[in-house]
């Protein structure tokens, strides 16, 4: 029997050509699916900073999305926290306790039982408190009055995260 070069070739090329369809499918999928939000450039980008949205339908899209909210709104708090442990003006300690009031129960609460109903198929539930976490982002950026508004990138990206993760929740 002879052995050909040409046999194990032939098999990397195919394994070569699936693993490019399969990148190719994934990469259709996050497109879509980003398509169909209110913000596709940041959706895009932050399922394709994931890892784990190669190997993801859409419900495991929107868990990576509301993992990405909670971990937004989590460094949010902690900014918050370091602001007024900075003792800030006057003028800001009020806004920002309010602020930190504000996300406590989201990041605490809200978005964990969120991801947790999302794991289990509740998907009404966890579209309610993620929206929620929109809202609570919204409420504490109308608390700041005057140009000082700390806090204006950080909960406008909060706000926006939500509204992909709900986006894609009603995808499902």
């Amino acid at each position: 029997m002879k052995y050909s070069i040409q046999t194990p070739l032939l098999a990397l090329v195919h394994l070569v050509f699936l693993i490019m369809q399969t990148q190719s499918q994934s990469t259709d999928l996050l497109s879509k699916t980003c398509k169909k939000t209110p913000y596709y450039d940041l959706c895009l980008s932050s399922l394709q900073s994931s890892p784990q949205s190669s190997n993801s339908d859409i419900a495991g899209l929107a868990h990576i999305m509301a993992d990405l909210v909670l971990s937004n709104a989590t460094d949010t708090l902690d900014y918050i926290h370091s602001l007024l442990k900075q003792s800030p003006e006057l003028d800001l300690q009020k806004p920002l306790a309010n602020c930190a009031e504000l996300y406590i129960p989201v990041v605490k609460y809200t978005l964990p039982q969120s991801i947790d109903a999302l794991s289990n198929g509740h998907y009404g539930f966890a579209n309610y408190g993620i929206s929620d976490a929109a809202k609570e982002a919204q409420a504490c950026e109308k608390g700041f009055s005057g140009s000082t508004k700390p806090l204006t990138d950080r909960n406008t990206l909060v706000s926006c995260l939500s509204e992909v993760a709900v986006a894609i929740i009603n995808l499902v």
